[in-house]
């Protein structure tokens, strides 16, 4: 008898299952819809800055859109948005003067701090550390903001549609409303 064709000594209680074999699906990249595409004027549905007109600057990887007030006419800085919280309009800005290429998703993850753990740190609770933004982010923030800018004094009362808010009165009807202004 050889080695390989010699029987075991021990023999298990139970019948082990072979592993069986898994296979990872790969994830196709979320679509976008096709009424946003770079330089669309959105209007934000939630969050802080709801009712803001902004511009969609790309879509990231995961779906989400980049997007810029820009912060010095609306306030809104560069943030992800779901495209499902946004209505697009049919105003157009050219971006293809400014460069989003370096801003991904990991752009905006935050960093991670060491937490002590243990009983007395649980119960201290100490309050809850105000967020600052990084020197980074707010020299991004300026340099697509120049190049917005540059694009949006460019079309004619753009600035000042950006800088309006958008409000529903009791009469409005949304379903039939048309987003092509300007």
């Amino acid at each position: 008898m050889t080695a390989a064709a010699k029987t075991p000594r021990y023999y298990p209680a139970e019948d082990v299952k072979p592993a069986k074999a898994t296979y990872k699906v790969k994830q196709n990249p979320p679509r976008v819809r096709k009424s946003i595409t770079p330089g669309t004027v959105v209007i934000l549905l939630a969050g802080r800055f709801r009712g803001k007109r902004v511009v969609c600057l790309k879509a990231l990887e995961s779906g989400l859109l980049l997007v810029s007030g820009p912060y010095k006419i609306n306030g809104v800085p560069l943030r992800r948005v779901n495209q499902a919280y946004v209505i697009a309009t049919s105003t157009k800005v050219d971006v293809s003067g400014v460069d989003v290429s370096s801003i991904n998703d990991e752009y905006f993850s935050r960093a991670k701090d060491e937490k002590k753990e243990g009983e007395e740190e649980f119960f201290l609770g100490d309050a809850p550390k105000p967020a600052v933004v990084s020197d980074q982010r707010k020299a991004d923030q300026q340099k697509v903001d120049a190049a917005l800018l540059k694009a949006v004094s460019a079309v004619d009362m753009l600035e000042a549609y950006l800088a309006a808010q958008f409000t529903l009165t009791s009469g409005d009807k949304p379903h039939l409303m048309k987003f092509n202004n300007l």
